[in-house]
Parts: structure tokens; sequence; C-alpha cells
């Protein structure tokens, strides 16, 4: 047991160290330690390796092009990735074989066109565990890759969202990847659009939380445009009163049916509305005309566990986001 202190300890106060060496980013691998982000990812090139980022606050960024490698926290929650944006897009471009981030925190990513992301992913795996996405545009936003596979864990997504001169952003964004699944998350505060968006054909969200009690002009929770099957399971859903669109809380194929949703099956959730909600919103709203599964479910008064809906409902989804704009624009009135 002293051993194993021993070791941590010893762990930290190398980490310091190379902090204020001025050498903070180490290739575990080889034990070189390197002055700035992109020259570590440099040093891995086309092999695996894994960065280890001594404590501090950075505003280093990187285009990771080759190889496998891992962005890891000395001391998870200790590192600090504060608006380093590398070809206008992100902190972390990811375009190699594979990627891996753990214990770091991301915060104030903001870029011209309202999509500034911690990371940006455009091919290959991806795997986030117990990380933080903080008041910036976007966590992670991603592009197509049928192949391949992204997986978020115990990871925090907070004050996400649309960029105050109107471009989109969402707390996460999967473009067409093989399959997203998100476990023992939080997303709380967003500040527009989606908390989650998957245009992946197989979602998995489980045991986690969706908070938007504090949310300004947010739409849904979670949004599958195209359909997914998959499994929604163990969370906790809350709407609050500063919706841009009220209309369901999960949405399946709102933007048309392209993947199958068959048996998308949506258990064991909780979903509640913030007091003073003044609107009837559905848990589910279900445009996919697939059969999907949705069983004890607990929500609260106001809330219709499952909507179907048609094609033509974008209309009416248009007029609901005109009425939510006019009635926030009253509460904020009233409340000021």
């Amino acid at each position: 047991m002293r051993s194993s202190v021993l070791a941590v300890l010893l762990s930290l106060t190398s980490g310091v160290a190379l902090a204020q060496s001025g050498r903070p980013f180490t290739v575990s691998e080889t034990g070189q330690s390197f002055g700035s982000l992109p020259e570590a990812v440099q040093a891995i090139g086309e092999g695996d390796g894994t960065v280890l980022i001594a404590p501090g606050r950075y505003t280093d960024c990187a285009v990771q092009t080759a190889g496998r490698v891992a962005f890891v926290a000395r001391d998870p929650g200790t590192v600090v990735f504060d608006g380093g944006i590398c070809e206008g897009k992100a902190t972390l471009v990811l375009r190699g074989r594979g990627a891996h981030v753990e214990g770091l925190r991301f915060t104030h990513q903001n870029v011209a066109d309202g999509n500034g992301a911690g990371i940006r992913l455009e091919r290959s795996n991806l795997t986030v565990v117990r990380s933080q996405f903080v008041d910036a545009q976007s966590g992670i936003l991603s592009g197509d890759d049928p192949s391949a596979m992204i997986i978020v864990d115990r990871s925090t997504f907070s004050g996400l969202g649309k960029h105050p001169n109107g471009h989109g952003a969402h707390g996460i964004y999967i473009g067409q990847y093989g399959a997203l699944k998100i476990t023992g998350s939080r997303f709380e505060r967003g500040t527009g659009g989606h908390y989650v968006k998957s245009r992946a054909p197989r979602i998995e969200v489980l045991d986690s939380s969706f908070d938007d009690s504090h949310g300004r002009d947010t739409n849904y929770l979670v949004d599958l445009p195209n359909g997914a099957t998959g499994r929604i399971a163990g969370n906790s859903f809350v709407n609050g009163r500063g919706k841009e669109n009220y209309t369901a809380m999960i949405t399946v194929a709102p933007e048309g049916r392209i993947n199958s949703s068959q048996g998308l099956t949506i258990e064991g959730n909780r979903a509640w509305l913030v007091p003073g909600y003044p609107w009837t919103t559905a848990f589910v709203g279900n445009w996919s005309g697939d059969a999907i599964v949705e069983r004890n479910n607990v929500v609260a008064s106001g809330i219709t566990k499952v909507k179907r809906l048609s094609a033509s409902a974008p209309e009416q989804l248009v007029r609901r986001a005109l009425a939510g704009m006019k009635l926030r624009a009253q509460h904020w009135l009233t409340d000021g």
C-alpha cells in the first residue's frame, strides 16, 4: 500500500516539475518531454503512444494526422485547455488511426462560424473518459466515418450550444459514424442547439443526466435526426423554461428517416419539467414510422410518453419554436 501511494505522489510531483520546467507534455513510451502539445503528437507519428500532460492551464492545440494517440492528464481534472484552436476548428483535431482522451477539461473554444469545439473528430475511433467540456460552442463535433465508433464515459458537457450570432452548435454533434455510446455522463446548462445530436445508425445513452433547468435557447435533449437503433436507458431528463423548441425531449428521425429505428428501446428513464413549465411536451417524438420500444419510463404530469409525428411536422416545429421564443422573451422581461 505504501509503495503504491509513494508511486502516485512521485508521479504528481514529477508532473508539477515538468510543468515548471516548461516541458509538460511527456510521451510515456519513450519518456521524452516536450514544451508543446504538437511536438509531443508529432513525436508519436505513425505509431501508438500516450501523451501524459502535467497539471496546468494551456492554450495549446494539436492536429493528429496519423497513429493512435492517447491524451491523458497525469491527475484528472487538473489539466485545462483554455481557448486554443487549430485549423479554425478545435483544440484537438483528430484524423489519425484512433484517439483516447482522459481527464482533460476544455473551455472557451470559440470560432467565427460558431462551431468551435474541444474535440473535432474527422475519422477513426474515439474514446473520451472523465473529461469536461465547459462554456464553449461545442464539446465534441465529428465528421463522417461509418466504420468507426465513439465512446463517451463519465464526462460533463456544460454551457455549450449555439453561438450568439445564430450559427449552430451542440453539446455533442456526431455525423454519419458507425455508432455512438454515452455512459455515466452529465449534460447541463445548454446555451442553444441540442445537448446530443447523432446521425449514427446505432446509439446507446445509458445512466446519464440531462438537466435543462438552466438552459437557454435549447432544443432537444437527445436528437436522432435520421433515426437509429439501440438503447436509451437509465437516464434522467428535465426540461427547463428556456426552450427554443419544446416539442419533445428525445426525437427519432425529425429530419427524415435514413436509418432504421425498428426496435429502438427507450426504457427505465425518468423525465420531469421545471416548475412553471408552460407547454405540453412529448418524452419521445417519433417521426420514423418504425415501431420503437418504450417501457418502464417514469414521466411527470405534462409529458406525453410517445408522440408519433408525420413528415409534414417541420412546419409545426417552426411554429412551436417561434411560440417558444415569444414566451421566453415574456418570461425574461417578467423575471428581469
